[in-house]
């Protein structure tokens, strides 16, 4: 939504309503037999967050079928709009969470104080506006929103998502009662419980749409926990870099540890113990800008542009910091280069802002472990030419997942398994590669050596 400061980035909770009904009908339009479906997962962006006040509940649970859903739960919002995870206005409330709790923020909820992190938010939210505040009866993530239309009474927040908070502790996998008395006035009061595997059965309301009420709903999770279920890596040993609107890297853990630099984060795994996650703003956004200005197609994109350069772009790289970076911490946005970026050549251009971006990758998730695989999803994973740098800067083997739309994937994973299908079975038959990528030996050097040149840059 439109916002003055461009650190505001907000979203309308009705349109994730309008949006659910609209997916339904066009399914049911399109010939898809509702009545076969045995069970829903689902998952939505991380760390933001929908205002309820105590009309919530009820109207939920008396939802009619003559109604849309947007209409309906209008009435029941205590503020019109929902900070989105692309939110970094709450640097204030961060540097007080952070003054007050220290090294235990992070090493007990698995993060230090993010801006986009729900609890800085919430915290913003009762102290700009103490009266919206005191009639919120009910805060919920998107993914638990969603989860408790469906079912048509309050879901519960999974552990993959809760840690997004800086609210939850991992290490009890309860909501921490000191940092949430920080945060804001009876928080606890206010928000759902941790939970997983069925959240409940069906709400009625969706039988106009063919679906069978009752069936069961699993706990919904955050899009990168739901990735990683969806990559078929939610066992220790490969790695999943997902290219999306941001750019992430992560991992299932063996043992829960945090980033020992503060940038990466520790979640839970919706299968159960904790991933690994480090997260990078500019991603496609930023890609598809520089070749907007390079105006190229997006087949020179992905593959002229490194057939015309070397590895390594003799030493050039260029990180598009175009809005405000989180991997590492950048609040005044702007292009980084060593070298005259405007007057060099499309193809130039083009590599060294892949390169930067999958150097970064490599240098923040060095606290995570080294992989001989990873595994990439998202819509820049069709990419030839970025799938081949991946693999040469960090000399592994690079699978694209067959299905780039990963975290959908893994809703539909969790969604059987809350309907009794294990998940090993549904990796092996849905969580297939493509394209595999293998690493040049003789790249090795060539990105040792640019690794300090990028951490340089970062400094700039």
């Amino acid at each position: 939504m439109p916002n003055d400061d461009p650190l505001v980035k907000h979203a309308d909770p009705l349109m994730w309503l309008a949006a659910l009904d609209l997916l339904l009908a066009r399914l049911q339009a399109a010939g898809v037999e509702m009545e076969r479906i045995a069970a829903i997962g689902g998952d939505g962006q991380q760390h933001g967050s929908v205002y309820l006040n105590d009309r919530f509940a009820p109207t939920l649970d008396a939802l009619s079928p003559d109604g849309e859903l947007a209409g309906q739960l209008a009435s029941t919002l205590s503020r019109p709009t929902s900070p989105i995870w692309m939110d970094s206005s709450t640097s204030a409330a961060c540097r007080e969470l952070t003054e007050q709790f220290g090294d235990r923020l992070q090493a007990d909820t698995g993060s230090p104080a993010i801006e986009r992190f729900t609890g800085p938010q919430i915290r913003t939210f009762a102290l700009s506006e103490p009266e919206r505040y005191a009639q919120t009866a009910r805060i919920h993530l998107v993914s638990s929103f969603l989860c408790s239309v469906l079912i048509g009474r309050d879901a519960p927040i999974d552990t993959g998502d809760g840690a997004g908070m800086n609210l939850l502790n991992l290490r009890t996998l309860a909501w921490d009662e000191e940092i949430a008395a920080f945060t804001a006035p009876d928080l606890i009061s206010k928000l759902p419980q941790i939970g997983s595997g069925v959240a409940g059965g069906l709400h009625a309301y969706f039988a106009k749409y063919g679906l069978k009420p009752g069936i069961p709903v699993a706990v919904w999770t955050g899009d990168n926990p739901a990735s990683l279920i969806g990559t078929g890596c939610w066992r220790a040993g490969r790695a999943v870099v997902s290219l999306g609107t941001s750019d992430t890297f992560f991992a299932a853990l063996d043992t829960f540890r945090t980033d020992p630099d503060g940038c990466g984060h520790v979640f839970g795994n919706p299968a159960g113990g904790f991933m690994s996650l480090t997260c990078f703003k500019n991603g496609s956004l930023a890609r598809d800008r520089i070749r907007h200005e390079a105006d190229v197609s997006w087949d020179f994109f992905d593959n002229t542009a490194f057939e015309l350069t070397p590895p390594g772009n003799d030493g050039r790289l260029a990180l598009p910091w175009f809005v405000p970076e989180i991997t590492p911490p950048v609040m005044s946005p702007g292009l980084r280069a060593n070298f005259p970026f405007a007057e060099a050549a499309p193809e130039v251009r083009i590599r060294a802002v892949v390169e930067a971006q999958a150097l970064a990758l490599r240098s923040h998730a060095e606290w995570i472990g080294r992989f001989d695989v990873l595994r990439v999803t998202g819509g820049a994973s069709r990419s030839a030419g970025i799938r081949q740098t991946l693999a040469d800067v960090f000399q592994a083997r690079v699978e694209n997942s067959a299905v780039a739309d990963s975290a959908a994937l893994g809703g539909a994973l969790l969604a059987a398994h809350a309907d009794g299908v294990p998940l090993t079975e549904t990796t092996e038959r849905f969580c297939l590669v493509t394209d595999v990528c293998q690493p040049r030996p003789a790249t090795a050097t060539v990105y040792d050596h640019l690794l300090p040149t990028l951490r340089e840059l970062e400094q700039v």
